[in-house]
Formats: C-alpha cells, sequence, structure tokens
C-alpha cells in the first residue's frame, strides 16, 4: 500500500513538471460548419467523390478522412469496411495502427523532458544508454553471417536519433539486404511485437550492431525513435505507456490513444487489410501479428511504431502545434520550442529538394510550395506502415488526415486527398 502510494505521488509529481497551464488557453477541437472556418462545403464534398471512387474501383477498402481549420473540424467521414471479409462497416471512430505517425508524438515526449533541462539534443546517446558507446560502423558482410566493421568518427547524439542520421538502420523494412540479415539475426525487434521482450532489451541489441555511415553524414530511415523511446524511459523513470498516457495523451483529452488497446475498445481496432484476386482479405502475419495492438504479452512499446489512434485524437496531437505548443489551456511544449522542432534540422542532407526534416517530422520547404499540392511552405506530415497519412499547414491553420489499413497494395488517395483539403480553403 504504501509503494502504492509513493509510485502515485511521483507520478503526480512528474505531471506537474512537463506540462503547464496556459495563459493562451485555445479551445478543444469541436466538429462545426465548413462556412464557420473559411471552408467550402461544396469543394470538400469533392473528397467524398474521390474515396467512393477509390473504394469502388478497389483502391482501398476504407478510410476515415478528417479536415480541420482554425481548430474547427469540418470535416469528418467513414468510407468503406473496416473488414470486408466479416461485413463491418468503417466508423468514425475506429482505430488504426498509426505505426510511424508514433514517432512525431515520442519526439514531443523526448522534447518536454529537454525542456526541463534534463539533457542536452548534441548529448551523445552513450551517456544515458552506455551499451551506444564507440560505435561501429559496417565495413563487409561475409558469406557465413559475420561482418567487419571500422569505428564511427564520432558519436551518435539524440539529435541524430531524431532526425534519422544516426546511421542505424530499420531491420526488415531496411533497403539493404545486409542490414536486414544483421538485425534478424541479433533478434532485434523491427517495429512491433506480441512476444514477451520490452523495448530495453531490444534497443540494448540493436546497440551492438554496426551502423549505415558515419553519425550525422546521411539520412537513413532508421530505429532511432525506438532508442528515443528508451531513452525517454531512462530518463523520466517512468515505463514509455504510462509516461505518455499522464504527459501527453490525458492533458490533450486523446483517451482513444494506445500502444496495446483495453479489451473494451478492441473492437473498434480496424483490420489490416491486403487484396487477393481481386477481393480484400485479412493480411496474414509476417514478421509480426497483425494483431499485436489487443493480443500477445504487450510489452513491448516502440517509440517510432507502437501506437494505435483514431482521427480525431491525432488531429488533437496536430492542433497542438498548430497553436504552437497548447491546447485547452495546457501547454506541453513552448512556442519557441514548437518553432525549431518545424525547422529543417539536416540541412541539405537530402540534397536540394521540396522537403527538409525537422524533429519528428517532414518539413516542406519554399520549393515544395511552389511545386504545388503540398501546402504551404512549413506544412509538417508523415505516414504510417499500414498507409495512413497526414499533414497540417501552419499558414493556413489546417490540419488533413487520412486514415486506412492496408498491406502490399497501393493507392493514390493521399495525395489526392491533401490537394482535395488545401483547394476547399475559401477565404
Amino acid at each position: 500500500m504504501k509503494k502504492t502510494f509513493i509510485s502515485l505521488f511521483m507520478l503526480m509529481c512528474l505531471g506537474t513538471f512537463a506540462q503547464t497551464k496556459s495563459i493562451k488557453n485555445s479551445p478543444k477541437l469541436i466538429e462545426a460548419t465548413p462556412a464557420s472556418s473559411g471552408m467550402s462545403d461544396e469543394r470538400l464534398a469533392r473528397i467524398d467523390n474521390m474515396l467512393n471512387k477509390a473504394i469502388a474501383d478497389s483502391e482501398i477498402p476504407g478510410a476515415v478522412a478528417l479536415v480541420a481549420r482554425h481548430g474547427k473540424i469540418v470535416y469528418l467521414k467513414a468510407f468503406g469496411m473496416a473488414d470486408n471479409s466479416a461485413s463491418k462497416k468503417l466508423n468514425t471512430d475506429a482505430i488504426f495502427r498509426i505505426a510511424s505517425q508514433t514517432k512525431a508524438i515520442t519526439t514531443t515526449a523526448v522534447m518536454m523532458l529537454w525542456e526541463e533541462g534534463k539533457f542536452k539534443l548534441d548529448d551523445p546517446i552513450s551517456k544515458y544508454i552506455p551499451e551506444f558507446k564507440n560505435p561501429q560502423v559496417l565495413d563487409s558482410l561475409l558469406p557465413d553471417g559475420t561482418y567487419t566493421t571500422k569505428p564511427a568518427k564520432r558519436e551518435i547524439t539524440i539529435r541524430d536519433l531524431i532526425t534519422h542520421t544516426s546511421g542505424i538502420g530499420y531491420g526488415q523494412i531496411d533497403s539493404d539486404a545486409r542490414f536486414k540479415k544483421i538485425y534478424k539475426d541479433a533478434g532485434v525487434t523491427d517495429l512491433f511485437t506480441s512476444d514477451k521482450i520490452t523495448i530495453a532489451e531490444s534497443v540494448k541489441k540493436l546497440a551492438k550492431l554496426p551502423l549505415h555511415h558515419n553519425p550525422g553524414e546521411k539520412f537513413t530511415y532508421s530505429e532511432g525513435l525506438d532508442v528515443i523511446g528508451y531513452f525517454i524511459e531512462v530518463i523520466s523513470g517512468m515505463p514509455m505507456d504510462e509516461y505518455y498516457r499522464s504527459h501527453i495523451f490525458e492533458p490533450l483529452g486523446m483517451n482513444d490513444t494506445y500502444f496495446y488497446l483495453p479489451q473494451s475498445k478492441a473492437n473498434r481496432l480496424v483490420t489490416v487489410q491486403t487484396k487477393e484476386n481481386g477481393n480484400w482479405i485479412p493480411f496474414p502475419n509476417t514478421f509480426y501479428d497483425v494483431n499485436y495492438p489487443v493480443k500477445g504479452a504487450k510489452s513491448f512499446f516502440s517509440g517510432g511504431a507502437g501506437l494505435s489512434s483514431t482521427a480525431k485524437d491525432y488531429a488533437t496531437f496536430l492542433q497542438m502545434f498548430l497553436n504552437k505548443g497548447e491546447l485547452n489551456g495546457i501547454r506541453l511544449l513552448s512556442r519557441t520550442t514548437v518553432q525549431f522542432m518545424l525547422a529543417n534540422q539536416i540541412g541539405e542532407i537530402w540534397g536540394k529538394t521540396d522537403a527538409g526534416h525537422g524533429l519528428g517530422f517532414r518539413i516542406l520547404n519554399q520549393m515544395g510550395e511552389d511545386l504545388g499540392g503540398q501546402g504551404s511552405a512549413g506544412t509538417f506530415n508523415w505516414g504510417g506502415y499500414f498507409n495512413t497519412q497526414y499533414f497540417a499547414d501552419p499558414k493556413e491553420d489546417l490540419i488533413g488526415i487520412i486514415l486506412k489499413q492496408t498491406q502490399r497494395t497501393s493507392d493514390n488517395t493521399a495525395w489526392k486527398f491533401q490537394l482535395l483539403a488545401e483547394q476547399a480553403i475559401d477565404d
């Protein structure tokens, strides 16, 4: 009993440091008419036409789409099926595996700790997770599965991990077959799992493996945000799920966002589907169990890919960023922190392209705006492994979210949806 009281007291104390009351007091997201936020109802209807056609053409089995402007949800609709084989229709409160959309939430969590002065962004991660000391870069992989390495030019920093410039790979979804094999042989857990393992165990295995390249030299999409997730546990002294729940989800009212769903909400989870002989069927288990959010050990918290959520919950999270760190009188991040999180952190590592990468997000630049269809310069976006996408345009105070659950298929709904959301602005 005494131990429980102490734990609760510590949790309350930690919560008071991370989020604070705000004098700004922006309202919660509410549903409103398009005209009240300068949007055209007639033009938003083009989204209906596009998604209905995509379903009729068997491009997608279903989708939930949301558009919000000036803090008001002006469009929230569900189309098609949550599970074709079970004849289960999709509803607007459906819960989707958002996979890599988790990365923005993990980045927010770690930056809340940074604001408390817990670490510097350019600290070496080995200062807090010693297993990362003296990183090595892959030199060659031999036929017998062994490999040779050479010392990296410097240590991996926390900033490297957030911006995908650490050199760490991504195992099963890595573009380099050598790293797929190395990660698999080492037993590193990629993305999500129903097995009984913790993020700490997986990250410590990962720390011993070679890098693609020297830290800071290139952008390589990676498990760096899983490392950051474990780092959050080390710094906060709390399990990741508890930290996210008490510091982000509960303060923002994101009541349908979880690493693992409670049984009472499991029936709202959308089935992952794939197309076979022209029909939509449940996607089979591969290197992961597709039912990980509701089945299995429920012990692995992936900071890079583990969350499930709804369109409205994720819109609430994005609105906090458009409000420069605050929502409903609760401030998670300062205006100045949000400002540099949404600035390009990787220079021209991507080369001269339409976007850079901030802390947690892809950031559209002026070239991207000038090319058209992607929003204003400063628009931030990303997507998830199971075909979910979002964008937020600070200049237009506009949010767009489109959620699907498919594997081994391709469709054109994401870019069309963003274009149709932006073209519906009517003021």
